[in-house]
């Protein structure tokens, strides 16, 4: 296999479709957590290695605005949900380009577009008979005066006897739940008992689509975690599923006073809304990816496999839309060894605790997409953080780019003459093809792995090949050895790109190219443009020293011990 024959038919993606790819929307309550990059980290990876390979890539994401959360925490801080909501999606909006994390739209699902859009596939859905009115027996607290939806009620889940919230078994067995299922419900406000009175509320008839389920993840694409855990659900057998909530925050249920949508209604239908405000603002056809023939492959957290592989299909093909293509989902998240959980202390936050401490973004994008599968856990620990950066980035990549660079500006100014050896050319072949494999199966560790492994090639080649020795006495050998490093050099550059953009951008500017973005895989493979005048080498990576590991441990253990975690 070689790089023109990888681009053109290698993939799962050729290129007679454009691809959408999306990441499930963050939940606009509380800052960005370290949590949130497994899942962005690596789609931003993923797309932009399919743009090197000449794919047409839209990426878009938004904030996720709706749902109980947010309304009990605008009533914690006395403040409307809308100031929630905007604070935090700025947060999301800023921090995003600062991680290297570029989308193509980045909206909210409060937008009026999305509202539009919802009410849209809902009133389609009733047209066809897929939603319908139930009158049901719910609890209400009579010391708050309202309805107890979802975040409202704690109590006991009835499948496996833990504690959970009204929608969702959070410390058991991860059930989704229906209103009213909760056993020994209390009011999470004021903890009073609540009592059952009736409403009407509106039931989307997933039941209808089991066959059409069954068939949908028999080829869906994407991770096999995704395809088995949304299987044993569906032949578990499916419930409808009640998609109103007695709030006033939200999407309004179209004809309904004092009913809104259910946040897992207007969220995912925000992944049409924000292709739609790409469209409107680039001029393209959003109609081409969600009514049309275009790949859509969404990245997604472990915890929300059942919403993206089951109600989310579903809805679309009740309401006549296209199916995903793939759904790329992420193993879950440990910080110092413990499940990671904000209530307990075991969270990172990425402005406060990485980037206000001056610690390098592409750094953080490089651990997370290096760390493990992308379907495994991934544990950050501070201590582990510090061995990847010392050891893979400054003493083995970092080393081998700098080496290379200095000699050359030092002997030469100039990238000197010299024809790529065979062997070293294999080298970066191999990379490439493992590359494309590993894109087609969401394993960005090997990715990664691929690309330190010319590093460590390039490391042992300028060691066995000693220019400094040879350049009195054999100039012509030493010239050669140090072509074919700054020839690995740049394949590097190139490869290295869709994982530490920064980094790259550095890398082309030490080599006299200047800035480049988004160069073609295939530049990976071509001539260096001898006699071009290098920059001036700078280290790319800097050492975390040992003080600064016990000082950000120390930060997770106390914030453990004030939480009682």
């Amino acid at each position: 296999m070689r790089c023109s024959e990888l681009r053109e038919e290698d993939l799962k993606y050729p290129r007679d479709r454009a691809i959408l790819v999306t990441c499930g929307l963050p939940y606009v309550n509380g800052p960005c957590h370290i949590a949130h990059l497994r899942t962005y980290v690596p789609a931003d990876v993923f797309v932009r290695f399919l743009r090197k390979m000449g794919r047409e890539v839209v990426f878009v994401c938004g904030s996720d605005t709706h749902g109980t959360p947010i309304t009990v925490k605008a009533e914690e801080e006395g403040v409307s949900p809308r100031e929630i909501v905007e604070r935090y999606h700025r947060h999301f909006l800023e921090l995003f380009p600062r991680l290297g994390i570029v989308f193509d739209n980045y909206g909210s699902t409060d937008d009026p577009l999305n509202h539009r859009r919802t009410q849209q596939i809902v009133q389609e859905l009733m047209r066809r008979g897929y939603v319908y009115p139930k009158t049901l027996r719910l609890p209400y607290c009579p010391h708050c005066d309202r309805f107890l939806p979802d975040r409202y009620l704690r109590g006991v889940c009835p499948h496996c006897g833990a504690e959970a919230r009204g929608d969702e078994c959070d410390q058991g067995c991860g059930r989704h739940l229906e209103p009213g299922e909760l056993l020994e419900p209390r009011c999470s406000i004021c903890g009073s008992k609540p009592e059952m009175r009736e409403t009407r509320h509106y039931f989307f008839r997933l039941t209808a689509f089991e066959e059409f389920l069954r068939g949908f993840l028999g080829e869906l694409e994407g991770t096999e975690n995704a395809r088995n855990y949304a299987l044993q659900w569906v032949e578990r057998g499916l419930r409808d599923w009640n998609i109103t909530r007695n709030l006033d925050w939200g999407v309004r249920f179209p004809g309904e006073e004092g009913l809104v949508l259910y946040v897992w209604v207007d969220a995912p239908i925000g992944y049409i809304s924000s292709t739609e405000e790409w469209a409107q603002r680039r001029g393209g056809d959003w109609e081409y990816f969600w009514r049309g023939p275009g790949y859509i492959v969404h990245f997604i957290g472990g915890d929300i496999i059942y919403h993206h592989c089951i109600f989310w299909p579903a809805m679309l093909k009740g309401s006549g839309y296209s199916l995903p293509y793939a759904v790329v989902a992420s193993g879950m998240v440990k910080v110092e060894g413990r499940v990671f959980s904000k209530s307990r202390g075991y969270v990172i936050w990425v402005e406060d605790d990485y980037l206000k401490e001056g610690l390098d973004p592409d750094a953080l994008r490089y651990y997370i997409v290096s760390y493990t599968g992308h379907t495994r856990d991934l544990d950050f620990s501070w201590r582990t953080y510090a061995d990847k950066v010392n050891h893979e980035l400054v003493a083995t990549l970092g080393n081998f780019l700098y080496r290379a660079l200095l000699f050359a500006k030092r002997h030469y100014g100039v990238i000197p003459e010299g024809e790529v050896e065979p062997r070293v050319r294999a080298v970066v072949e191999e990379a490439i093809e493992e590359i494309g494999r590993s894109l087609d199966e969401y394993e960005f560790k090997r990715m990664v792995d691929a690309v330190l492994g010319v590093a460590s090639y390039g490391n042992r080649y300028l060691q066995q090949g000693e220019p400094w020795r040879r350049i009195e006495a054999e100039p012509e050998a030493a010239e050669a050895v140090v072509h074919n490093a700054l020839w690995l050099v740049k394949a590097i550059a190139v490869l290295l790109e869709p994982v530490m953009p920064s980094k790259a951008e550095e890398l082309w500017r030490q080599l006299g190219y200047g800035r480049r973005d988004n160069v073609p895989l295939a530049e990976a493979l071509k001539p260096l443009e001898t006699g071009l005048r290098l920059g001036e080498p700078q280290p790319l990576f800097e050492k975390i020293p040992e003080e600064k590991v016990r000082e950000l441990s120390e930060r997770i253990a106390r914030r453990v011990r004030e939480a009682g975690g």
